[in-house]
């Protein structure tokens, strides 16, 4: 068990390609680029960030589930387009104790309609979107006064 308690921050499909994917919509942050600035704002704050990505969503299934056995403090969960389309996870998210906050870079409602439906957003503890790369940083902050 290390040190300090761990928050889990999980990236799902195409999330890989920040920095380079509509980067009007995304920012010019890479992923790498936000995991330095959760690394930082963690070691301020008293917390380790176990940092993930995948397009796969059985394996943010197993993420999640692996969080909650491993007594994480939080997850961060940035699930891409799984959000509006993954009802396992919206079920994986249920089935745990760990609280799970939603991370979004752009306001999904600000965008097409077929993002507005969350099934993440459903299950989870709570939400931060619209604030770009910064979003992260907010939802570390939430999860460190859980």
């Amino acid at each position: 068990m290390p040190d300090s308690p761990v928050v889990y921050v999980l990236n799902g499909p195409n999330l890989n390609m920040l920095g380079l994917r509509e980067p009007a919509i995304y920012g010019t942050d890479t992923l790498d680029d936000i995991a330095g600035m959760l690394d930082d704002r963690a070691q301020e704050i008293g917390l380790e960030i176990d940092m993930r990505q995948t397009n796969h969503e059985g394996l943010l299934v197993d993420w999640i589930q692996e969080a909650n056995a491993r007594g994480a403090k939080a997850v961060l969960l940035n699930a891409g387009a799984f959000t509006h389309t993954s009802i396992a996870i919206h079920d994986a998210i249920k089935a745990v104790s760990v609280p799970v906050i939603e991370v979004h870079l752009s306001n999904p409602h600000t965008r097409e309609t077929f993002r507005h439906k969350s099934y993440v957003g459903m299950a989870a503890k709570g939400t931060i979107a619209g604030f770009g790369a910064h979003s992260y940083v907010l939802a570390l902050d939430a999860a460190a006064k859980l």
